[in-house]
């Protein structure tokens, strides 16, 4: 049994979200999913508009995730060790950032494999946030 892993705010849940998911699904037998506790976002000076535990249910109530659990740190390796799944998946934003490449490099030693699926252009929980703000500055 394939186990995969995915981690993210899930802020807004939009159509990149669930493509990220879905794609994810189609590659492991097993979809766990880490959603970020509103204590962690505020590490990057943000707040999420959901709270976590909605955010949770939302996630919870996708066909394509099997399991989900709270993120509350951002030590990817600390996750492995308590799920040990086989492989991560990660928006290729992250690709070839330093971070992830010392990421790549330890989950190789212990044989995870982490797949980068491509970012949904047109569409992100800033860009939604954003359009917001401005749609309620007209109002």
């Amino acid at each position: 049994m394939i186990v995969g892993y995915t981690t993210g705010v899930y802020d807004l849940f939009h159509i990149g979200h669930l493509n990220l998911l879905r794609n994810a699904k189609g590659m492991c037998d097993k979809l766990i999913v880490g959603v970020t506790t509103d204590e962690l976002v505020s590490y990057k000076f943000k707040k999420a508009v959901i709270p976590f535990t909605e955010r949770m249910e939302i996630v919870r109530a996708i066909k394509y995730v099997d399991a989900v659990i709270p993120q509350e740190t951002m030590d990817k390796m600390e996750m492995w060790s308590k799920i040990r799944f086989d492989v991560m998946f990660v928006g290729d934003d992250w690709y070839k950032s330093e971070k992830w490449h010392q990421l790549e490099a330890q989950f190789n030693e212990v044989g995870v494999k982490i797949v980068y699926f491509p970012y949904t252009k047109g569409t992100s929980s800033t860009i939604l946030n954003e359009t917001l703000k401005k749609l309620r500055n007209e109002l």
